[in-house]
């Protein structure tokens, strides 16, 4: 008879396995991943002191304590704090706000104090990380993106008056089979990897984002688009305003905005030459003029193959004289005021643009794999890095604050030379050369009694409740 080898393996108690990590860019190494040695081991490199360039990154350790960064990782990993998975995700998550990309090997974080800062002693290889991503599904980086977004709700990240929702398409180089995407008539058709974003307008941070294979279409992936942001800002019927480009008006889409979901959609009505002419036979007194050079106009619309409607046809008629008219035309999905609809909320809708330029390096701009559930798992982490950013910019002020993801990065995160060492039961961050560094020692010096004054507990649970406070030199 027989007997199977290796049954260890399948016991449901046994400790994690050896884990793949970088000491340096040519040598790896097996590293025990068992609570017992992290412990251990993250400690003898706290009582060794750190010095290093990366310890910039420290300062969004704070905004991970107010925001609920651990309990978002740990419930999404299902892994208690002790474990290495949640470090692990605390590693995507700062790889995310440092904007680096590629081959980790290549990178040579270790030794820097950027492992430190995930809880963990060391720096995990491309196989550990992906090992990580393929054990959870895209259901459950939904889920993530939903807490993360009640967190920011509640943090008054959001309004929820004013969505703008936008394809974000992605040059792809794999050489699987896929459709293509054309960007204009001259442009060759090239390979995407598409997500799909939902931006509050008004506040202009991402509220959530889904993201597909090349060949979904609009149609097909903003309903679930529109369900998660629906999951997250619980919005009132007729409240919340979405404002979409061209692409986004079909009758499918615009039927599924208006039955099953509480917003109201308000779309660009594509400009044909016989659009052109059924506006300029409107007459002169169907229009209202708001004030010189602009008149506004509401007609009821049907939409050619819609279940739903009629809708409205919002015009917006430019010029004094006629010959100078120049004709736009929405078509919203409920009756609103068509002027501050067209001239206040409409044009917010560029935000969304502005965000790809300014955020997309944290992890939206290069494609890599196409197995959806790491793609998923892997963006996801980096929103959690957006919302602890951006809780930093608050900090930062000026001329700062502005600067884009990856010139932050390189200026601040790992543009800083300091030491790291342990003071009883406080981590101690010393900074030489840091940026707006009056601002900086305002907000953070004594870090530990103003998170107690805000109602943060100052401990750091993954790195076994020590505290954390900064000085600038």
């Amino acid at each position: 008879m027989g007997f199977k080898k290796k049954l260890y393996k399948y016991r449901p108690d046994r400790e994690p396995m050896p884990i793949e990590t970088y000491r340096t860019k040519k040598r790896v190494r097996l590293e025990p991943s068992d609570p017992a040695s992290i412990q251990r081991r993250l400690r003898q490199l706290l009582a060794d002191k750190v010095s290093g360039n990366l310890l910039g990154l420290w300062l969004l350790v704070p905004e991970h304590l107010r925001l609920g960064t651990w309990d978002l990782v740990c419930q999404w990993t299902g892994q208690p704090g002790e474990r290495v998975e949640p470090r692990l995700a605390l590693q995507l998550v700062h790889e995310a706000a440092l904007c680096v990309s590629g081959v980790r090997q290549a990178r040579c974080l270790s030794q820097k104090g950027f492992e430190v800062a995930n809880g963990l002693p060391f720096v995990a290889t491309d196989q550990a990380i992906h090992h990580l991503l393929d054990a959870h599904t895209v259901a459950e980086a939904q889920r993530l993106q939903v807490a993360l977004g009640l967190l920011r709700r509640a943090r008054g990240h959001f309004l929820g008056n004013l969505l703008a929702i936008d394809p974000h398409r992605m040059r792809s180089y794999s050489k699987r089979q896929m459709s293509r995407y054309r960007g204009d008539a001259e442009s060759k058709p090239f390979k995407t990897a598409q997500t799909f974003f939902c931006l509050d307008a008004d506040t202009e941070q991402p509220v959530c984002f889904t993201t597909a294979t090349s060949a979904a279409s609009v149609s097909q992936a903003t309903p679930g688009l529109l369900r998660l942001a629906a999951d997250i800002l619980n919005p009132d019927d007729a409240q919340t305003l979405v404002v979409a480009d061209t692409e986004h008006y079909t009758a499918e889409l615009i039927d599924h905005v208006h039955q099953d979901t509480p917003f109201d959609l308000l779309v660009p009505i594509p400009d044909h030459k016989h659009q052109q002419q059924q506006m300029r036979a409107i007459p002169s007194d169907a229009f209202t003029r708001r004030w010189a050079g602009l008149a506004t106009a509401k007609l009821s619309y049907q939409l050619t193959h819609s279940h739903s409607g009629p809708h409205l046809q919002l015009i917006q008629r430019s010029g004094e004289r006629p010959e100078e008219y120049a004709f736009k035309s929405f078509l919203s999905t409920r009756d609103r005021n068509e002027a501050d609809d067209l001239t206040l909320r409409y044009p917010k809708r560029w935000h969304v643009e502005e965000f790809f330029n300014t955020d997309q390096a944290l992890g939206w701009k290069r494609a890599g794999t196409t197995n959806l559930n790491i793609r998923y798992g892997q963006m996801t982490t980096a929103l959690i890095a957006q919302a602890a950013i951006h809780q930093f910019r608050q900090r930062l002020g000026e001329p700062h604050s502005s600067w884009d993801a990856k010139h932050l990065a390189h200026a601040v995160f790992n543009g800083i030379q300091g030491d790291l060492r342990v003071w009883d039961d406080t981590i101690v961050v010393t900074f030489y050369n840091a940026p707006n560094a009056d601002r900086l020692r305002e907000h953070y010096e004594h870090l530990p009694e103003k998170l107690a004054a805000e109602n943060v507990p100052p401990q750091i649970p993954w790195l076994y409740n020590l505290k954390l406070d900064f000085r600038f030199k």
